[in-house]
């Protein structure tokens, strides 16, 4: 089995696509302007305190207040609270982390006026990014991640992975990470940390001290609302959660992104630099691979998967809703009942790639083909635990009900991936009126002037649709393509793109970096 990671990157955004066996099972997009990421931590302001809800509205400067609920606190929330005081008010050098004092932990039964009034400067790490109409949700119970471990501040306490089955690794790695813990911190260990030696893991665990420590210095003073520890960008969080010893390859086409992802592999796993790759061909990354085509097909509202079994993916306010067809699958020596079991098994492995494609999170409802046979409804029920256990999201499956449906919830933690796959009209794009095609050459021709007149280029690559590429390199010395090189005085290459429409073109320097007139 071979895992590869490919990253699209592009001056507003950054799409990484998870291959596996040159397969698709996760993708994500990120603007390259985005804020509040699930992990960033920032000093922020109580806005409005909600007794009813025993909740408060925090301001972490973001167009809607974010929501922080009195159980999301933390019991150590009057220990952080404290640090914060006394780091704001501080005249001379702080205090260190480990000799700090700490405070009694919050009542579990408490209320939020008692801690909380508004104006008070708290700190908050986010929990949930902005989705829909809701503003970020909020937690004070502070977490730095790191490959092996993670970090709590004021935790004071050691867990070990459930996933790391050995009981003897389990309390080796207690007594090691008791040895090299300082005081007011805890510890998870994660299950990357299997096998690490000492000096690994008491790197890491200095990295992330710092890396917290170094946040109080400059809390004094400035703006609030404002960014005190930042996440880590969304490729290298995937690369730190994902990387493993199954992990292939690397493939960056942007130079900037290729570097940084190389640097942060040698802060992490200084043996796997060699399997980071800068992608330099004309043709985009994700048509290489094969994503492309991939995407189109994954993301619509009908979803094949089997011998014409397919799935249709409905999304509403509350809820996900997947029903699983047979179609025109049918096999002459089965029973129906054994054709329902041998969909429904493959509809499973099917949507749990689904749900993690599309992050989909909240409550999702799948109405499976009915069987009638308690063992087959119990196989599917297996199969579907087995097939979301590689999930790296919380999430929780009921068995089938008497009416053939699967309750699944999925934690949300950012909002849904949506892709449209429907393309628009190519004549008339989606207006309703046709625009004449003979003028679509001239439209090029007259964005090509323009970005003439801006970069002064000696070249650039044009990227049409296939059959608008055909034509306007058709002939040699009579091309169309030859006379606007005449005619701008510089060098072009004009390559086909087969996820453009028929009427969209891009057009990008010698570095492959999109020209744009705005």
């Amino acid at each position: 089995m071979s895992n590869d990671l490919v990253i699209d990157a592009s001056p507003r955004e950054i799409s990484i696509a998870l291959l596996e066996n040159k397969k698709l099972i996760g993708l994500n997009k990120e603007k390259t302007d985005i804020q509040f990421s699930v992990g960033d931590i920032y000093l922020a302001k109580v806005k409005k305190i909600m007794p009813g809800l025993n909740a408060a509205f925090i301001d972490v400067g973001y167009e809607k207040d974010a929501f922080l609920h009195y159980l999301d606190l933390g019991p150590q929330f009057n220990s952080l609270n404290k640090y914060m005081h006394l780091a704001i008010s501080r005249k001379g050098k702080l205090i260190p982390f480990s000799k700090f004092r700490r405070e009694v932990d919050i009542n579990k039964e408490g209320k939020i006026n008692q801690i909380l009034v508004p104006g008070q400067p708290v700190i908050v790490q986010i929990a949930k990014e902005p989705i829909s109409t809701k503003g970020p949700r909020l937690g004070s119970e502070v977490s730095i991640p790191g490959r092996n471990i993670v970090l709590i501040p004021f935790a004071d306490k050691i867990s070990i992975s459930s996933k790391i089955t050995s009981n003897e690794e389990k309390e080796r790695l207690r007594s090691l990470i008791t040895s090299i813990k300082p005081n007011n911190y805890g510890v998870i260990v994660r299950t990357a940390a299997e096998g690490k030696r000492v000096a690994e893991l008491d790197s890491e665990l200095r990295m992330l001290i710092n890396k917290w420590e170094s946040s109080f210095e400059k809390i004094k003073g400035g703006k609030t609302p404002r960014l005190m520890l930042g996440e880590l960008n969304r490729a290298s969080a995937i690369l730190r959660d994902v990387l493993n010893g199954q992990f292939d390859g690397i493939t960056v086409n942007e130079p900037t992104v290729f570097h940084e992802i190389k640097q942060f592999i040698e802060s992490i796993a200084p043996e796997k630099t060699k399997i980071v790759k800068l992608y330099q061909e004309e043709e985009p990354i994700f048509e290489k691979f094969g994503i492309e085509k991939q995407i189109k097909s994954l993301f619509g509202k009908t979803v094949s998967f089997k011998s014409g079994a397919y799935l249709i993916i409905e999304h509403t306010e509350a809820l996900h809703v997947i029903d699983v067809n047979s179609g025109n699958r049918s096999k002459s020596n089965s029973s129906q009942e054994t054709n329902a079991l041998e969909v429904n098994l493959a509809a499973a492995d099917e949507i749990a790639r689904q749900l993690r494609l599309r992050d989909m999170g909240g409550i999702i409802v799948v109405d499976f083909i009915d069987m009638h046979s308690n063992d087959h409804r119990q196989m599917l029920y297996d199969r579907m635990k087995e097939a979301m256990s590689t999930d790296r999201t919380k999430n929780h499956i009921l068995p089938l009900s008497k009416f053939g449906l699967m309750q699944i919830t999925r934690q949300r933690v950012r909002p849904e991936m949506h892709i449209e796959t429907n393309e628009a009209c190519p004549s008339c794009l989606g207006t309703g009126k046709v625009e004449s095609t003979l003028l679509h050459t001239e439209v090029i021709e007259q964005q090509l002037v323009r970005i003439q007149e801006k970069y002064k280029l000696k070249y650039v690559s044009l990227r049409v649709h296939p059959f608008i590429a055909a034509y306007v390199n058709k002939g040699w010395f009579k091309s169309l393509r030859r006379e606007w090189m005449k005619k701008l005085g510089l060098r072009m290459k004009v390559n086909p793109g087969a996820s453009l429409n028929l009427l969209d073109f891009k057009v990008f320097d010698k570095n492959g970096d999109e020209l744009i007139i705005d």
